[in-house]
């Protein structure tokens, strides 16, 4: 049977999702583990996790994105496409140092390939560049994407 404090606790995830939090830390401050409402607290950790997988595909998506508007409309080159390369590779960089196990997605071909689709998509929209423009496969290596001084030639 679950206790008054709990339940109360459960009830609060759903209402005040702030105050949840709040409470929740200081009963694992003051090492209240029974009163812990495991459940919501083992969701939000997963999801905490998938957030930050989330933060490294976008900005990853982003950096694909104006590469190929780099390397396919290079007639259109601007400082702000740089200015965006060049503070989502840092946003990256940041990401890596604070969670080095994101690592791991760097180095999945299949992860990085969706990502790479989906720029390519996005770009294609953005630019109305038809399909058969850009190139299946991501043409850059892991590296060339993450290199503060790369940008690709037509």
């Amino acid at each position: 049977m679950k206790s008054r404090e709990l339940q109360m606790l459960q009830t609060l995830y759903e209402q005040d999702f702030y105050a949840w939090i709040q409470q929740t830390a200081e009963l694992l401050q003051s090492h209240q583990w029974d009163a812990l409402d495991l459940e919501h607290l083992i969701e939000e950790m997963v999801d905490l996790g998938k957030s930050q997988q989330r933060a490294l595909q976008s900005a990853l998506r982003l950096v694909l994105s104006h590469l190929l508007k780099w390397k396919y409309q290079p007639e259109r080159r601007t400082h702000n496409w740089q200015v965006t390369i060049t503070r989502e590779r840092l946003n990256i960089d940041e990401l890596l140092q604070e969670s080095p196990s994101l690592h791991r997605f760097l180095n999945d071909g299949q992860w990085i390939n969706t990502t790479y689709q989906r720029a390519r998509r996005e770009t294609m929209v953005e630019t109305g560049l038809l399909e058969e423009n850009f190139a299946i496969a991501c043409p850059f290596s892991v590296d060339e994407i993450l290199d503060l001084d790369f940008y690709p030639h037509e």
